[in-house]
């Protein structure tokens, strides 16, 4: 690898790695240029798509302390380097594999461990970070809507208790009771 033209591709393919949060690995095989422009376009806001040679990607992603790839490096290999979010980045990959099946998702690294094709799947079936924090927060809303309901209540029902104790006063219906008389208790013997 004495040739510069390949040393810096493979320091611009682990640049690449060490800016994105999570990378992942397709095969391109059968798409057209065309595809592949359209595919880039649909995940630019979330990830640069870029095609790789086998061997300097391996190198790099070493340099990048990445050791997990090397099983899915084979065949004409791209990956997605993804700089922003990795379930849409993820969701763009499925879609446009699911209109063209050329495209094969290998698998994937996220934030330096193993995806496996079915991982990154999954990764695409999750909902959207905000929705998910949405869901979350209103989860952490109601919760505490129940535990201010619950150390009102008692403070509320003896304020009732005692309104409806006051009412009875004013309408004179209440009468004082007076104790009841202990009956004695008779002496033990013995």
């Amino acid at each position: 690898m004495a040739r510069p033209d390949k040393q810096a591709a493979v320091a611009e393919i682990t640049e690449r790695f060490r800016a994105s949060n999570a990378a992942v690995l397709t095969e391109y095989r059968g798409l057209t240029v065309a595809q592949l422009t359209t595919l880039r376009k649909s995940i630019a806001a979330n990830a640069t798509y870029a095609v790789v040679k086998n061997t300097l990607t391996s190198i790099a992603a070493k340099d990048a302390g990445i050791t997990v790839l090397d099983a899915d490096l084979n065949g004409p290999t791209a990956i997605a380097f993804v700089t922003g979010d990795p379930v849409e980045a993820a969701k763009g990959l499925r879609d446009f594999a699911r209109l063209n099946p050329a495209l094969v998702i290998k698998g994937g690294v996220l934030d330096g461990k193993s995806l496996s094709a079915d991982d990154v799947r999954k990764l695409a079936d999750l909902e959207p970070r905000e929705v998910l924090l949405a869901k979350l927060a209103g989860a952490m809303k109601a919760n505490l809507t129940k535990v201010a309901y619950l150390f009102a209540a008692p403070l509320s029902q003896a304020a009732r208790t005692i309104d409806a104790l006051r009412q009875k006063v004013a309408e004179g219906s209440a009468e004082p009771v007076a104790p009841a008389e202990a009956e004695p208790v008779p002496a033990a013997e013995g």
